[in-house]
């Protein structure tokens, strides 16, 4: 965390949020073969690969640390909640210590007869429009059973491991991402602008014309060389878009 500070004071970043990973859903990997070693370093439990506790205790203090370090860079805190509306009691837990500023919900699962696979795994079996379409109805499920967070994380999750053999055409899939946005414009959510991978400049737009109202942006930073990443190129699709800072330049860009 200290290294990703440093390097966002080097690159002029004001802001950073470390939205950590608090994920509760227990994969299905067999024997783990194959896994990336970050994946596998907690260890394979009769075929699955089960989240390390989150350790609410040590990522406070390491905020703390973070701060005292770099004074003129504003740290904030956030939390990912993988698939919460499959956990409610221990995220409930989590949410009620109020230290987070930041609360992001994302989906990354996909329900198979074996238990929970990475949704990646799913184009062994599945089209990739049916791997997406599958995804989205995960999404509208939690954003229709789940209301206590504020950004929705990486809409565009799929795309990740989309088939480079298949061009990716979001035609087939434009009435459900729709209708998802359409969700999360009227619970007053945010639509995050991951930068992992870019984001289909459709999907923002689609997001504009349902009406939604902000966005943030989002590198998915897990390594520090990493922090900021593609923003310029995502500032500029924002602003292109209908979409502008806020008063407070350190807040969501809303609807100009």
């Amino acid at each position: 965390m200290e290294a990703a500070c440093a390097r966002a004071a080097d690159i002029g970043v004001p802001s950073v949020a470390f939205t950590e990973h608090a994920d509760h859903t227990a994969w299905h990997v067999g024997t783990g073969e194959g896994l990336p070693d970050d994946w596998t370093r907690h260890g394979v439990v009769n075929g699955s690969l089960v989240p390390p506790p989150f350790n609410a205790e040590g990522y406070l203090e390491s905020i703390e640390r973070c701060r005292a370090q770099f004074p003129g860079l504003r740290i904030l805190t956030g939390v990912e909640l993988g698939e919460p509306h499959w956990h409610r009691a221990v995220v409930d837990d989590l949410l009620a210590t109020g230290a987070f500023t930041r609360v992001l919900a994302s989906v990354h699962s996909a329900a198979v007869d074996t238990g929970f696979v990475d949704v990646g795994v799913r184009f062994d079996r599945l089209s990739p429009h049916e791997v997406y379409a599958e995804y989205l109805t995960e999404v509208e499920h939690l954003v229709t059973t789940y209301d206590d967070f504020e950004v929705l994380a990486h809409i565009d999750y799929p795309l990740r491991t989309w088939p480079v053999s298949t061009p990716l055409d979001l035609g087939p899939l434009e009435d459900q991402l729709r209708h998802v946005l359409g969700l999360l414009r009227d619970g007053g959510k945010v639509l995050e602008i991951n930068t992992r991978v870019p984001l289909p400049p459709t999907i923002l737009r689609w997001w504009h014309d349902t009406g939604g109202q902000a966005v943030s942006f989002a590198s998915d930073a897990h390594r520090p060389e990493l922090v900021a990443r593609g923003f310029a190129a995502a500032v500029a699709l924002a602003g292109a878009t209908g979409f502008r800072p806020a008063a407070d330049p350190l807040d969501f860009w809303v609807r100009a």
